[in-house]
C-alpha cells in the first residue's frame, strides 16, 4: 500500500478540530458553564464517531487492497504460466534459464533449461549480432513466431502468428493478376500465306494458349489476331513460375513443326488492388519484354520489382523496313524543330557508339542543322584513338566533337539530345547533361534493361540488329540527300557493325549486309578499319595469361580471370571472352578482370545456348543474350568469380529475376 495512505493523513484534520473545539469549549464554559459542558460533550461525540469511521474506512480499503493485489498476483501468474505467449528468460551466454510452460510444450525438448538459444532456431544469431531490443519473425516446428526480445531484461515473448501468416498467404494468393500475351512477328507471317494457311495457324496458336490457360485454370481470351489477355491470381502465377512459363516453349515448337516461327511475348502485372494498375503494369512489361528481343516473360510488381523468363532465343530480323522509315521521317522532323543536336554515347565508347555517333551527326548535317558529338577523350581505347586520329585529320569533322561540360554550357531548351548504344542513364557520358535536355531521343541495339532513359521524345530499339551504326545506316537512307557520306564518316560506321559482329560472324543479319554494301559504297575503307582495330604484341600476351586461368564451371561455360594486382581494359577483356568462345566444348565465357582499384569488370560471350544477358543483369549489367557485361564496385576477383557462380546458378536452375 502506497506510504501517503499508510500515514493517515485525515486524522490531521480531526485532531486540528479537536484542539479548537477545546478552546471554543474553554470560552463557553467561562461564560455558561452548561452550555460549555454540553458543547463539551457533542464535540467529543462528533471526534469519536468520526475517529470510529476514518479507522473503519481504513480496515477496509486495506483489506480490498489486499484482495486486489492477491487477485492480480494470481492473474499475473495465470498469464505467466497457462496465457498462449512463451516466454524464455537468458543469461548473458544466450543460454535458456527459463520457460514459461507454453513454450516448453512448444518445443521438442524433454528439458529446456539450460539449453543454448541457437539450440531452438538459427535465426537467433542476429541477436548475438545486434545487441538491442528488436522483434523478428522465426519458424519453430512448422508454427511461426513473432518474437520480441527485450535485451535489458534478456527476456524474449514469443506470439503464434501461423494462423494470421495463412490469412495472408490466402488473402496475397488470391489478389488479380493480368496478362497480356503478344505473338510475336505474326503480322510479318501472316500476310506471306493464304487464308487457310492463316487460319490453321490462328487455330494452333489458340489451342495451344487455350491448353495451357485450362491447365492451369486462367481465364484467357484472344483480342485481337496477335494478342491475348489472361486474367488470373497469384497462387497461380508461382504455379506457372515453377514450369517458366513453359507457353513459350509450347509455341515456339507446336509452330515450327508447321514451318512457322512464331515466338510469344508475356507482360505480366501483379501486386496491386486497382485493376487499372495491374493493366498499366502488364503493358509496360510486355513493353519491356519487346524492348528486350521479345520469346520471354517479364512479371512486374507493383513495388517495382521485375522478373524475366525465357529469352533462350536471339531476336527474330525484321523483314520489312516501314519503322525504319517511319524512326527516320519522325527523327527528321525532331532535327528540323531544334537549334542544335548532341549526341551522346556510352562511357568508354566503343567502336559503335562512335560510328553511329558520327552517323547520327551527319544526319543532322543533312536537315541544315548544327550537331555536334560529345566526347570525353580522356575515357577512348587505343582503336577508338587511332579513329580519332583519322578524324583529326578532317578539321571540318573533328571540330563537331565537343566535351561535355562543353555540351553543358551551350545546351537550350530547343536542343535534341541523341542517345546512342546505350538506354541507361547510368552508362551515358554525362548524366548531368542528360538531366539539363528537354528533349531526348534513344537509339540503342541492345535488349532493354529495366533502367531506361525516362521522358524520351523518341525511342528506336531493335535487338535483332547487329550494332547501332546498322540502325543509323537505315535512318540516314531515309534522310534528306543534301550532303554525302565522307569516307571516314562510312568507314565508322562499318567499324562499328564489324566490332559489334565480330568481323560478320555474330548476330549477322541479312540487313546487316545491307547495311555495310550501303555503306562500301559511300566510300567505307576496310583496309582503314583493319588498321584502326590492329592490336601491340602486349595486349596479346597478356590475353593469353588470362586464357591460361580458364576453369569449366558446368558444361560448356568456362570462367577465366586476371591478376588481381593489374588492370586491364574493357576491350581486353571482351576480346578474351571472345577467343574462349572460339574453342572446342565451350558455349559460354566468362572473363574477370580488375578495371580499376574499385571495379571489377566481367564480360561474358556465349552461342546462344546460355542467355548471358540474364546472368549479367543479376549483377547489375546487362547487353545481349550472346554479348554481355556488368561492373562490380568494392569487391575482389575470388568475391566476383563467386558472385558470377552464384549468377549462372540462379539462372539456370530458377527465373531470371531483376
Amino acid at each position: 500500500m502506497a506510504s501517503f495512505f499508510r500515514k493517515r493523513p485525515i486524522r490531521y484534520p480531526l485532531i486540528l478540530f479537536l484542539l479548537l473545539s477545546g478552546v471554543a469549549t474553554y470560552l463557553l464554559l467561562s461564560i455558561n458553564t452548561l452550555i460549555g459542558l454540553l458543547f463539551a460533550l457533542m464535540v467529543i461525540g462528533v471526534f469519536i464517531y468520526a475517529w470510529m469511521i476514518e479507522q473503519r474506512v481504513y480496515e477496509e480499503t486495506e483489506k480490498h487492497i489486499a484482495t486486489l493485489s492477491y487477485r492480480m498476483k494470481r492473474v499475473g501468474e495465470e498469464a505467466l504460466l497457462e496465457m498462449p505467449i512463451g516466454i524464455l528468460l537468458i543469461n548473458d551466454q544466450y543460454i535458456i534459464e527459463w520457460a514459461n510452460p507454453y513454450m516448453t510444450q512448444q518445443l521438442p525438448f524433454d528439458t529446456i533449461i539450460g539449453e543454448e538459444l541457437l539450440s531452438i532456431s538459427k535465426d537467433f544469431q542476429q541477436l548475438k549480432k545486434q545487441e538491442e531490443s528488436k522483434e523478428m519473425v522465426i519458424s519453430l516446428d512448422e508454427k511461426n513466431y513473432k518474437v520480441f526480445y527485450k535485451a535489458e531484461e534478456k527476456l524474449l515473448y514469443f506470439f503464434d502468428i501461423t494462423e494470421q501468416i495463412e490469412m495472408e498467404s490466402l488473402y496475397y494468393g488470391d489478389r488479380t493478376v493480368i496478362g497480356v500475351l503478344f505473338i510475336d512477328n505474326y503480322d510479318e507471317i501472316s500476310q506471306g500465306i493464304d487464308d487457310q494457311t492463316r487460319g490453321r495457324l490462328n487455330s494452333l496458336v489458340t489451342s495451344s494458349v487455350n491448353d495451357w490457360g485450362a491447365k492451369y485454370g486462367i481465364y484467357v481470351k484472344r483480342i485481337s489476331s496477335d494478342r491475348f489477355l489472361a486474367v488470373f491470381n497469384e497462387s497461380i502465377l508461382v504455379e506457372v513460375e515453377k514450369s517458366k512459363f513453359s507457353i513459350l516453349d509450347d509455341i515456339r515448337e507446336t509452330t515450327a513443326k508447321f514451318g512457322f516461327s512464331l515466338t510469344l511475348s508475356v507482360g505480366v502485372g501483379a501486386g496491386s488492388t486497382s485493376l487499372v494498375e495491374l493493366g498499366e503494369l502488364a503493358q509496360s512489361s510486355l513493353d519491356l519484354v519487346l524492348g528486350r528481343g521479345g520469346d520471354q516473360v517479364a512479371i512486374k510488381h507493383s513495388s517495382g520489382k521485375v522478373k524475366f523468363y525465357g529469352g533462350k532465343t536471339n531476336p527474330v530480323e525484321k523483314r520489312t523496313r516501314v519503322r525504319a522509315r517511319v524512326i527516320s521521317h519522325a527523327l527528321r522532323d525532331l532535327i528540323q524543330d531544334s537549334d542544335q543536336v548532341f549526341v551522346m554515347g556510352h562511357r568508354m565508347p566503343d567502336m559503335d557508339a562512335i560510328g553511329s555517333a558520327v552517323g547520327v551527326r551527319k544526319m543532322v548535317g543533312m536537315n541544315k542543322v548544327e550537331g555536334y558529338v560529345v566526347l570525353d577523350t580522356n575515357e577512348l581505347d587505343n582503336s577508338v584513338v587511332r579513329l580519332m586520329d583519322e578524324i583529326k585529320e578532317q578539321p571540318e569533322l573533328y571540330n563537331r566533337f565537343i566535351s561535355p561540360e562543353e555540351a553543358i554550357s551551350k545546351i537550350t531548351d530547343k536542343t535534341l539530345l541523341v542517345v546512342v548504344d546505350t538506354h541507361k542513364p547510368s552508362l551515358v557520358i554525362d548524366e548531368k547533361l542528360l538531366q539539363k535536355a528537354e528533349k531526348v531521343v534513344v537509339i540503342d541495339h541492345h535488349r532493354r534493361g529495366e533502367e531506361f532513359i525516362s521522358n524520351t521524345m523518341l525511342v528506336y530499339m531493335e535487338p535483332y540488329a547487329s550494332s547501332t551504326s546498322e540502325l543509323v545506316t537505315e535512318l540516314i537512307e531515309y534522310q534528306p540527300k543534301n550532303e554525302k557520306l565522307s569516307m571516314l564518316e562510312a568507314t565508322s560506321m562499318l567499324a562499328g557493325i564489324i566490332v559489334d559482329t565480330k568481323s560478320f560472324t555474330l548476330r549477322t543479319g541479312a540487313r546487316t549486309f545491307e547495311a555495310a554494301s550501303y555503306l562500301r559504297t559511300h566510300g567505307a575503307d576496310t583496309i582503314l578499319v583493319q588498321r584502326m582495330l590492329k592490336e601491340d604484341i602486349d595486349t596479346y600476351i597478356e590475353r593469353s595469361k588470362i586464357v591460361q586461368t580458364v576453369e569449366f564451371f558446368r558444361e560448356g561455360i568456362a570462367i577465366a580471370h586476371g591478376m588481381e594486382d593489374i588492370s586491364y581494359s574493357q576491350v581486353l577483356l571482351a576480346q578474351t571472352a571472345d577467343i574462349l568462345l572460339t574453342m572446342n566444348n565451350i558455349g559460354a565465357s566468362f572473363v574477370i578482370g580488375r578495371r580499376s582499384e574499385s571495379t571489377i569488370g566481367i564480360s561474358a560471350r556465349s552461342l546462344g545456348d546460355v542467355n548471358v544477358q540474364v546472368i549479367m543483369e543479376k549483377l547489375n549489367g546487362g547487353g545481349h543474350l550472346t554479348n554481355a557485361a556488368c561492373q562490380l564496385e568494392d569487391t575482389t576477383i575470388d568475391e566476383a568469380i563467386i558472385l558470377l557462380k552464384n549468377a549462372i546458378i540462379d539462372t539456370i536452375e530458377g527465373g531470371n529475376e531483376e
